[in-house]
């Protein structure tokens, strides 16, 4: 089996499970009961800081296309759009997560899950490559957050 990896985030650890896919905008893959379950990384989550609202643009049962909006987040350093991972057929969102999106911040890999797909994995990368896309873009990110891009 493999290992988990970690990527620093300078001083601040973001761990990568062993056992998940990975998507370019952020989230882990896992196939759970043959859907495709969806969820923030460590890595997003410590960028995001805080999250305390969400607010989907769709519903249950909608056919959805990679890259398409599919709702915003509201975090302690903004409010942003949330995009589709991969193409397929919404299955469910999470509902603990609609009423108090706080599992989010604590449990990303677990109860903080986001929302579940019927499709295809392909769009997702490997937890190694995750983590190499994660180190070639770390300075360009470091550079926005400090406000220096």
């Amino acid at each position: 089996m493999t290992e988990p990896l970690t990527f620093m985030m300078g001083k601040f650890p973001a761990p990568l499970q062993a056992n998940r896919r990975y998507c370019k905008n952020h989230m882990w893959c896992q196939t759970t009961d043959g859907v495709l379950r969806f969820g923030f990384t460590t890595y997003a989550v410590r960028l995001m800081q805080d999250v305390y609202f969400l607010d989907w643009e769709i519903n249950e049962g909608d056919t959805i296309a990679l890259k398409q909006k599919i709702g915003h987040i509201e975090t302690s350093k903004a409010m942003s759009d949330l995009f589709a991972p991969t193409t397929g057929t919404l299955v469910r969102f999470n509902p603990e997560l609609l009423n108090d999106p706080s599992a989010i911040n604590v449990d990303m890999y677990g109860n903080g899950w986001l929302f579940e797909i019927a499709g295809s994995d392909a769009e997702t990368i490997s937890m190694n490559d995750y983590h190499a896309f994660l180190e070639a873009g770390w300075e360009k990110t470091q550079n926005m957050l400090k406000g220096h891009m």
